[in-house]
């Protein structure tokens, strides 16, 4: 994968809405180290200093020492930083630098801050009037924690219980398409991820020698996923701890202070080596893209982990892989039904229905239709087969996992995913 593969056709730093939307994320990883500080441990100090001084005073000292984990809390969100900021230098590169030229650049930051990229892209992006919102920092923050799960030893598994179904699902296919036909190879075989995540599904599927195109619409997902793919250094690179700014829930301080090194394997190194597929990224809204007659029959498989419940109308998510899959080609699907859309009810009041059918008939807005609707899994698998797909697999609540879990924390969430593949017709 290359840098330039991230910004394709479309600058949205053209368009102002989508350039307002581009500069939160950023600044949303550019915050981090801020915000973290401050919601976490400042707030935790003043409301610590709050109790009777007698009480405080108590839980200073030994064996609590809570002023002193403040501070190794401190630490540790200052290594999480060091991830959240070389993403956003990573992304700053790849969709706002290409706009810029040297001379902006010199007459936008001050000699001071020359020494640096960090505080370069930082400057120019306060001349931009960058601003991140609530909802992007929130996002920002998780996106760090994903490392956790999918580029770390320790993730794996997270990863084995939700990977290897897909990946046992592409052997047999490929064994079953090998009989018929000698000459093929497995990077023949074309496979989309929708949902790409940070990149681990498609990796692991270029590992396994098959050729793999993910998609991906959060600016936040591409900008970490490309750091990961295309610009860490080696195995190691970083050190984060997941769970150390949820303060709820563990057995000891270790247990919130642990950390784990990203990326246990160094992808650029591992795709140099051995009979790897080929690998690519598409950005942009799944519905919109793959619904275009160029993508028509594309691909020979299609692997969705704990992501049709991303759609407010998984009807359409049905109709886009119908028309990108081959005849003959496999749905491989993985995941709860945790439904990410409430009800969304268009205002009466706002325009026009007969202007609404008009503008939508005149641009596919892909995820962003209006409405939206909640379904079972029975249900979703009969919309499925009513598509033209034969279940050939269904295997409801046979996967217990977590998602970005801390395996010793007193409060655990598991997921019973559904399993299920489906053919083509």
């Amino acid at each position: 994968m290359e840098e330039d593969e991230w910004t394709g056709e479309f600058n949205p730093m053209a368009d102002p809405e989508e350039r307002k939307h581009l500069l939160s994320v950023l600044d949303s990883f550019r915050s981090y180290r801020r915000l973290a500080h401050y919601n976490t441990t400042h707030l935790r100090r003043r409301a610590f200093y709050s109790l009777p001084s007698a009480h405080w005073t108590l839980l200073s000292q030994p064996p609590f020492s809570v002023l002193d984990s403040l501070s190794h809390l401190d630490d540790l969100i200052d290594s999480n930083a060091e991830l959240a900021e070389a993403i956003f230098c990573a992304g700053f590169q790849a969709f706002v630098a290409p706009g810029l030229d040297s001379e902006q650049v010199a007459s936008i930051v001050p000699d001071k801050y020359a020494h640096g990229p960090f505080q370069i892209f930082s400057a120019v992006m306060d001349h931009l009037g960058a601003k991140g919102t609530a909802n992007d920092s929130e996002k920002a923050r998780s996106c760090v924690n994903q490392f956790y799960r999918e580029w770390s030893a320790e993730g794996s598994a997270e990863r084995e219980k939700c990977f290897v179904p897909v990946l046992s699902t592409l052997v047999s296919e490929y064994s079953s398409r090998r009989a018929k036909d000698k000459e093929l190879q497995k990077k023949d075989i074309k496979v989309l991820v929708p949902g790409a995540g940070l990149g681990r599904l498609i990796f692991d599927i270029c590992k396994a020698g098959y050729s793999v195109e993910g998609n991906e619409i959060s600016y936040h997902e591409i900008m970490a996923s490309s750091l990961a793919l295309n610009h860490m250094s080696k195995t190691g690179q970083f050190r984060i701890a997941p769970f150390a700014l949820n303060c709820s829930n563990h057995l000891s301080r270790t247990d919130q202070f642990r950390t784990y090194k990203i990326p246990d394997v160094h992808p650029a190194s591992e795709l140099s080596e051995g009979d790897n597929g080929n690998m690519s990224m598409s950005t942009g809204d799944f519905i919109v893209l793959y619904s275009k007659p160029e993508y028509k029959h594309a691909f020979n498989a299609i692997a969705t982990v704990f992501f049709i419940d991303t759609a407010p109308n998984v009807i359409r998510y049905i109709e886009a892989v119908q028309n990108c899959l081959k005849p003959g080609g496999i749905w491989i699907n993985l995941g709860p039904l945790l439904w990410h859309h409430t009800s969304r009810i268009q205002d009466p009041h706002e325009e026009d229905a007969d202007d609404r059918k008009n503008a939508y008939k005149s641009e596919d807005i892909g995820i962003a239709d209006p409405g939206s609707v909640e379904i079972t899994d029975e249900e979703v698998v009969a919309l499925v087969q009513h598509f033209g797909f034969n279940i050939e697999k269904h295997e409801p609540g046979a996967v217990e996992t977590g998602y970005i879990t801390n395996p010793r924390s007193m409060l655990q969430s598991t997921y019973r995913a559904s399993f299920w593949v489906a053919r083509k017709e």
